[in-house]
């Protein structure tokens, strides 16, 4: 009998920042300063979201909640914002830390900059997903997201413009080439970025290769996570017997009775805690 735990499993740079960020601001407050907001969830974890809540810190939801406020802190989630709520919560007059996550910021720096240069930029990513929304709020008039091979086919770049292409930094990096590929097959002056974090890319080949020599393979973080539901699909095609969870109480510790491996990973907004409890309740069973 045999456990197989990622070593990129868990907190990513950009994630331990942005929670620890938080918690510093609580610290330094303790109650006494004004009331602390986040603008969306921190991260895609609701164990860790609940525990800030109970702590005092509120989530705020909706644009009309921010507009709402009149003091106070707010902290920009890891995800990151489009550039209309910075000069919201400034014209607000709120206090505003910054926790997005650095290579994100990048990626709107270079959107920004490539926009004003002319560019019609595209985003391969999942359009729902926060941190594409707030990507698209820097790149100007000209934005396109595409995140399947239809949307890359149905792609008509203007005519003249160049085309430049970054991607939501969790997005599966195999689907981002070959949508790279079909996109470029439509302009001679394509610009392609790679901006897929390279800890993402290491945790998905991580996880792919473990699910390949595994019996089971056990899959952790929020059902919110768009890198953990990457983790899930890469999994699930190397190993059938892939479980999705977002603690413990959603495993079946039966189902793993009769395996003699079992692989585990977890997504880049999974908490230590979290990923320790299922490996010493699966190692019990063992």
């Amino acid at each position: 009998m045999k456990i197989v735990r990622a070593k990129t499993a868990g907190f990513c740079f950009g994630v331990k920042r942005a929670v620890e960020t938080v918690y510093k601001e609580l610290q330094e407050e303790a109650g006494s300063g004004p009331r602390i907001y986040t603008y969306g969830p921190i991260i895609h974890n609701d164990e860790v979201v609940k525990d800030m809540e109970k702590r005092g810190v509120k989530v705020l939801r909706t644009e009309a909640e921010l507009e709402s406020l009149t003091e106070g802190t707010v902290i920009i989630r890891s995800h990151g914002v489009p550039e209309y709520i910075y000069k919201k919560m400034e014209e607000q007059g709120l206090t505003v830390i910054d926790a997005t996550c650095p290579f994100v910021k990048k990626i709107h720096n270079i959107v920004q900059r490539e926009s004003r240069a002319g560019s019609h930029i595209v985003i391969i990513g999942n359009p729902e997903h926060p941190e594409v929304q707030g990507i698209r709020g820097w790149a100007g008039d000209h934005v396109t997201v595409v995140q399947s091979e239809k949307d890359a086919s149905d792609f008509v770049p203007n005519p003249g413009m160049k085309v430049c292409i970054v991607a939501q930094t969790t997005f599966n990096y195999n689907k981002f080439q070959d949508l790279v590929e079909i996109i470029s097959e439509k302009s001679y002056d394509v610009s392609v970025l790679n901006t897929i974090c390279s800890a993402t890319k290491e945790r998905q080949n991580e996880a792919g290769s473990i699910a390949e020599e595994v019996d089971a393979m056990i899959v952790i973080g929020d059902k919110h996570s768009s890198n953990t539901q990457k983790l899930f699909e890469i999994c699930q095609k190397a190993c059938k017997d892939t479980y999705y969870i977002q603690t413990l109480d959603d495993l079946d510790l039966n189902q793993l009775g009769s395996v003699e491996t079992v692989g585990i990973t977890a997504g880049a907004s999974t908490p230590n805690n979290i990923i320790e409890e299922v490996q010493n309740n699966v190692r019990i069973i063992f």
